[in-house]
């Protein structure tokens, strides 16, 4: 869907006789930029790299991957929105900008207007865990013991409205539970604790989780994901563990700005599509804890809906102040 500013652009096109066809057809003639909402070094800009030599390859020029991190990843998705919708400019969005942080504050971006969605590379489950000290072993065990407390149990959060502080809200609603968030500045810190015994309980992504699975410094009672993962074989869902149907994850897909030729949108969608196939790039992704996707834009839309509204739902069981 075109903004307006990106309707004015295309109809300037037009007017000049620019062949916006043949332009898509010919697409790309220069590098092509990712931009990544977060710091270098995390997992977004692991994906995203993994993704951009692909593409490369594919199309015979370089796809660079550029950080443009703050305000929860709100400035890297407005430079996208406001990009040229000419293909030459690419977004790693994950839920944080596309689901959560325009349900909870005024964003200089619409997250369904300003965006075309081209494809999941890869999805992530959280993973819910306990320090060994906690007297349980099973999720049923989790939420029997926390019933019998006298005050309530605390667990870690990645900061307030984070997937891992929204997932947590969801559970405990699933489970007539009431817990204290404890909030930190990031999942590093939190999982520190967690670890350290400050905190007892802690949703990480599964990147994080699997980093502490064999040390035994964690206890590891779920995924919330709808299948047990490959990596973590013996751990159950939560849906085996007493709460059907509770499935959630984050995400890493490609968009492009509003207006983005939509050959140009399949030609991408179909190289991410071809790339999850790859043995080498599926063994690279599972060990970031990500299940290959690759869907196409039509799938990666219905996607963004379903996840805007669950995640406006957990914000407002979260209680927190929204736009």
């Amino acid at each position: 869907m075109y903004s307006r500013r990106k309707l004015l652009i295309a109809s300037a096109a037009a007017a000049a006789g620019w062949p916006l066809g043949a332009r898509a057809q010919s697409w790309p003639q220069r590098p092509v930029r990712i931009i990544v909402p977060f710091p270098p070094g995390g997992n977004s800009d692991a994906i995203a790299r993994v993704i951009a030599a692909h593409l490369g390859e594919a199309f015979g020029q370089q796809f660079v991957v550029e950080s443009r991190a703050g305000a929860g990843g709100a400035i890297g998705a407005e430079s996208v929105a406001r990009a040229a919708p000419d293909g030459y400019t690419l977004f790693l969005g994950s839920p944080s900008q596309i689901a959560i942080l325009p349900n909870v504050s005024k964003t200089s971006y619409d997250q369904i207007k300003d965006f075309s969605p081209i494809s999941v590379i890869g999805t992530n489950p959280l993973v819910l865990v306990a320090n060994p000290k906690l007297p349980v072993k099973t999720v049923g065990e989790l939420v029997d013991y926390a019933k019998a407390q006298s005050a309530p149990l605390t667990y870690a959060t990645a900061g307030v409205g984070s997937i891992a502080h929204l997932t947590a809200v969801l559970f405990l609603d699933r489970a007539g539970l009431q817990m204290t968030p404890v909030t930190y500045k990031g999942g590093a810190p939190a999982m520190t604790d967690v670890i350290a015994g400050h905190v007892p309980l802690y949703f990480p992504n599964l990147s994080e989780a699997l980093a502490q699975a064999s040390t035994g410094a964690l206890r590891l009672l779920a995924v919330t994901s709808d299948k047990r993962v490959p990596q973590l074989p013996d751990v159950p869902t939560l849906s085996e563990a007493g709460f059907p149907g509770f499935k959630v994850f984050t995400w890493n897909g490609l968009m492009a700005p509003a207006g983005t030729p939509p050959d140009i949108v399949t030609k991408i969608a179909d190289e991410v599509a071809r790339a999850v196939k790859d043995p080498k790039i599926v063994e690279r992704l599972a060990g970031m804890g990500v299940a290959p996707l690759g869907n196409r834009p039509e799938e990666f839309a219905a996607l963004i809906a379903a996840d805007n509204q669950m995640w406006s739902t957990a914000i407002k069981l979260a209680g927190i102040q929204e736009k």
